[in-house]
């Protein structure tokens, strides 16, 4: 058994970057530029294998990002709002970074050329259901490749129920619907927060979209009014692991609430990125 544990702690550590935008398949933001430079970062000073997802949004080029569907991965259907909406899984690398990405894709809710906002910068009327399904493809796609990523580190509010799904959703068993998975047993989950805006609040109906996940109704409190500030809250309240950019550090402060105990990192830093994962490996990383 020792010699066991001895290997798996040697083993490369596995970094999962789930973003809602990477350059350069989107070009709207700050975070897509950040988190491309992060994952070089890691993979380039600590070797670690690193992988990314992010949503396949209607304006990616997938003739010129070379991107391909991966058969045995896509044809899931992912319940949302009681409908199903089937999981379709493309990649494409980026090869100057040597960088797999993987794309959560499905016909309803991704084949638009908005991302998250319409023309007149108002939210896209059903990007709750958008991201229900992004963050459920996510771990679904994880499931079904048997890949374990000791740390998933999560960037912009699309991925705010990221957390909450891992730790919380339950089956009709009372089972956790991902937390119980052997592929994340040992998943670790962190949550970065960005200086985003945004107009108004998501569909008030998604609490009663999340409760069809088997969510109770104590977790979801902080959503009764789905503004940014919930989301943030939502994913705070749930992740292993808290980073406050410096620009919304200097927006915001650092007043979220989240477990006590948990690290938190206030940084741009990414050299002190790597660093801060090590609060969860019990060895440095290779």
């Amino acid at each position: 058994m020792q010699s066991l544990i001895k290997v798996r702690l040697s083993m490369q550590k596995r970094i999962l970057i789930v973003s809602q935008e990477i350059t350069p398949y989107t070009e709207e933001g700050h975070i897509g530029e950040n988190v491309l430079d992060l994952a070089k970062i890691i993979k380039q000073n600590k070797g670690a294998e690193v992988r990314l997802f992010m949503p396949k949004y209607g304006c990616v080029n997938e003739r010129r990002h070379q991107l391909h569907e991966v058969i045995r991965l896509s044809g899931v259907n992912i319940v949302v709002n009681d409908i199903d909406q089937p999981l379709i899984v493309k990649v494409a690398s980026i090869p100057q970074a040597r960088l797999q990405v993987y794309f959560i894709d499905n016909d309803e809710y991704f084949q638009r050329k908005l991302i998250l906002n319409e023309k007149d910068k108002s939210l896209i009327k059903d990007n709750d259901e958008r991201m229900i399904f992004f963050c459920r493809g996510v771990l679904e796609t994880l499931q079904m490749l048997g890949w374990s990523p000791d740390i998933i580190h999560c960037h912009g509010w699309f991925t705010s129920l990221l957390p909450l799904y891992l730790k919380e959703g339950t089956n009709d068993d009372d089972e956790k619907l991902y937390f119980n998975h052997p592929v994340f047993k040992d998943t670790k989950i962190i949550s970065s927060f960005h200086n985003e805006k945004f107009k108004g609040t998501l569909n008030q109906e998604l609490i009663t979209k999340l409760q069809f996940d088997g969510f109770k109704d104590d977790c979801l409190d902080a959503l009764k009014n789905p503004n940014l500030e919930a989301l943030r809250q939502i994913a705070s309240k749930f992740s292993d692991g808290i980073i406050f950019e410096e620009s919304y550090k200097n927006a915001h402060g650092t007043n979220l609430s989240y477990q006590d105990g948990i690290p938190v990192l206030n940084s741009e830093e990414y050299t002190e990125y790597y660093n801060f994962y090590q609060n969860f490996f019990s060895e440095e990383l290779v």
